[in-house]
């Protein structure tokens, strides 16, 4: 078991740092919601997984195969763009017709918790029994799907003795960071970020100051929407498949990044997304592959144990303004 660790270390770390750069881009969507409302938004899974059929309904439609290079680049910017587009509209429509209904009402967090499980079996159906058959000619019981010819050309971008970066690997990387750079700037600078901080922190005192709490409610859900819809461009890059409940184990493992790093933490997602992958991929070069999910709730057990407030601690609601 040493001696296999050892021997992928390297290429452990590559693939580590390529998936917890999707797990932390999804984790922002929780970690958002939770600072804002103190709810789990377990329906963001299934945002995402929305997302990675906006991706394939992107890649079929321009049909393309084995691009690599500022071709691939380009394809993939698309791809974000369409995803972040779909599951962004998806993600306000959630919060419409789940959550604002019971917040106008005081209904308490146990029910909006009850309503965000109900969305996320409603989400995953529908894309099950209705849109992949109708749209993508395949059964519920089929249900993956995935590029009949691989788009994308792989190549070696970096080579330098035992480290080896493919270009897919890279641009899951570069798009993640560029996506989490742009959105704490995003939240520690602009009005509306002001808006998000204050009304995580005081809701009431800032609706006293003039903050609509409605709007502020529904730019949180649209901006972790379209941080799902990214990462589900990078994941579909990546893996170039998916189906119907693609969502539901990779939305656990984001939501435990979101705990590792800080639950209500922007900077936390990011740290216990690229801590979460790269734990899952060294589990997996030293107990076998077969571990690699062991790991991850394992590292979730041990953190909710030991350190519940995550390794940076700090929330969103007590970010200085």
């Amino acid at each position: 078991m040493l001696d296999d660790f050892i021997n992928q270390f390297w290429p452990s770390t590559v693939d580590g740092l390529a998936l917890g750069a999707i797990y932390a881009l999804l984790a922002l969507g929780y970690t958002m919601v939770y600072g804002v409302l103190r709810l789990i938004n377990f329906a963001h899974a299934d945002i995402f997984m929305v997302g990675t059929f906006a991706a394939l309904w992107t890649v079929r439609t321009l049909d393309v195969s084995a691009v690599g290079g500022v071709a691939l680049i380009g394809v993939v910017a698309l791809m974000a763009v369409v995803g972040g587009a779909v599951a962004g509209g998806g993600a306000m429509l959630l919060e419409v017709a789940a959550y604002r209904p019971l917040r106008k009402r005081g209904a308490s967090r146990l029910a909006a918790l009850i309503s965000a499980i109900g969305a996320s079996i409603f989400i995953q159906q529908l894309m099950g029994t209705v849109l992949i058959h109708k749209v993508f000619g395949t059964s519920k019981e089929g249900g993956k799907l995935d590029v009949n010819e691989h788009f994308k050309k792989l190549s070696d971008v970096v080579d330098v003795g035992p480290i080896l970066i493919r270009n897919d690997q890279l641009i899951v990387f570069v798009g993640a960071v560029v996506m989490m750079v742009a959105l704490d700037q995003f939240v520690n600078r602009t009005k509306l970020g002001r808006g998000i901080r204050s009304t995580a922190q005081d809701p009431e005192t800032a609706v006293l100051m003039g903050v609509n709490i409605d709007r502020v409610v529904q730019v949180t859900f649209l901006v972790g929407g379209v941080m799902a819809g990214v990462a589900a461009a990078l994941y579909f890059l990546r893996f170039e498949s998916t189906n119907y409940f693609v969502g539901f184990l990779l939305g656990i493992k984001a939501f435990t990044a979101a705990v590792l790093g800080g639950i209500g933490n922007l900077r936390g997602a990011l740290v216990g997304g690229f801590t979460l992958g790269l734990l899952e991929m060294y589990g997996s070069s030293f107990f076998g592959s077969q571990w690699r999910d062991v790991v991850a709730f394992s590292v979730l057990i041990l953190v909710l144990m030991f350190r519940p407030t995550g390794i940076l601690g700090e929330s969103l609601q007590r970010a200085r303004a």
